[in-house]
């Protein structure tokens, strides 16, 4: 096997193990926070919260520099830094004795961590130009089946073994991950020290098209403030189409891994697509359909028919991130390249965490089906975005 692909397949096995680790967490976070004194069930819903956003909120700021400091260091080991400090955090949630010192961790998560922001260079660096739609493609598969099954070994884990030793099974899964990576053969030479000092401003300004990247960060926060206005209220929009349901945890449950399975089945497939016919093709196409399926969305009245449409925009998904990825190896120096997916992943998270607060907010005045509207003309405006800025070259 090439070098090259031993090295994608690493990553995204490392990738995988992580994903199920850190998605384990989520659905047992308000019980685990009840476990630490916590009784009212609404103090409980705003320190989960506030627990869950805290690793956006940080890692939105600290990505760029995990991504600069990669590309002077090497990727490799700053993924085995990162994966190693999760391990690290975890086993610190497994002892935590307040809720503010699960705030403090998580803080510390992530600033401290960045997996995504080092591994998603090192396959894009490590894989030929015209392979790399493909690689990523493999990658996010790896890293959506992982959270795709994570939770559903969670909440096993925490029935079986409690709460506290859910962590530190994660810390496990974290330490596993950081084995995988060892056996990376990095064959990209970091960058010198002239390079990493260079400022942002003048990276931007060694770019042959800095309105590309500026296009592809834009449409990076569109795509995952489209996603978070929505999904954390899913459950409270299924519930409302069948309200007499004693499954609705269920139902709901069963909606939101329709996208994800979608996304997991077609994504190193849609990544192939892009190699043969285009990458921006792929990218607009996505946004379109996307954009088109948000809208029935806001008219179904069963969850069955909001199932399918789900099914279908993580279809559309699976052909968004990939194609972003790819993008910006094309845009970008190798030498700034760490940095550019940091900046990219400083986009995505201020989209995740500023989608979650203002869709609880607008769904609160205008209901919630105003939400896959809104969705719906974010993703528009970025296909004509990505039409404008990228449409003339893949």
């Amino acid at each position: 096997m090439e070098q090259w692909k031993r090295n994608v397949y690493i990553c995204t096995l490392a990738a995988f193990i992580t994903s199920v680790g850190m998605s384990q967490l989520a659905p047992m976070l308000p019980l685990y926070i009840q476990s630490l004194g916590v009784t009212d069930q609404g103090e409980v819903a705003r320190w989960a919260g506030i627990i869950f956003a805290m690793n956006f909120v940080t890692l939105a700021v600290f990505s760029p520099i995990w991504g600069r400091l990669s590309d002077r260091y090497g990727r490799k080991i700053m993924c085995l830094r990162a994966v190693i400090w999760l391990a690290v955090i975890n086993f610190g949630m497994g002892m935590a004795q307040h809720v503010y010192h699960l705030v403090i961790l998580r803080l510390l998560q992530g600033a401290l961590s960045g997996f995504l922001a080092t591994a998603i260079p090192l396959v894009s660096s490590e894989s030929p130009t015209h392979r790399a739609g493909w690689a990523l493609g493999v990658f996010y598969t790896g890293q959506i089946s992982g959270t795709l099954i994570g939770p559903l070994l969670g909440g096993w884990l925490a029935e079986t073994v409690g709460y506290r030793n859910t962590y530190f099974v994660v810390a496990g899964f974290c330490l596993l991950s950081s084995l995988a990576i060892m056996g990376i053969h990095e064959t990209r030479r970091a960058a010198d020290n002239t390079m990493v000092k260079v400022s942002n401003r003048d990276a931007f300004r060694s770019v042959s098209r800095p309105s590309m990247l500026y296009g592809i960060f834009v449409t990076t926060f569109s795509l995952q403030f489209s996603l978070m206005c929505i999904e954390p209220i899913l459950t409270v929009y299924i519930k409302g189409m069948a309200p007499e349901s004693e499954h609705v945890a269920l139902i709901s449950g069963a909606v939101f891994s329709s996208a994800g399975f979608a996304s997991a089945l077609f994504s190193s497939r849609l990544g192939a697509l892009s190699d043969r016919i285009g990458t921006q093709k792929v990218l607009f196409c996505s946004l379109l359909t996307a954009c088109v399926v948000a809208i029935p969305q806001a008219f179904v009245t069963a969850p069955w028919q909001l199932g399918m449409l789900r099914f279908i925009h993580g279809i559309a998904v699976a052909g968004l991130m990939p194609s972003v990825n790819h993008l910006i190896k094309e845009a970008a120096p190798q030498e700034f390249l760490g940095r550019m997916y940091g900046i990219n992943q400083s986009f995505q998270f201020i989209g995740m965490s500023s989608g979650a607060i203002f869709g609880g907010f607008i769904a609160e005045h205008f209901g919630i089906p105003s939400l896959f509207f809104i969705a719906a003309a974010m993703l528009l405006a970025s296909a004509g975005l990505c039409y404008k800025v990228i449409g003339g070259r893949s």
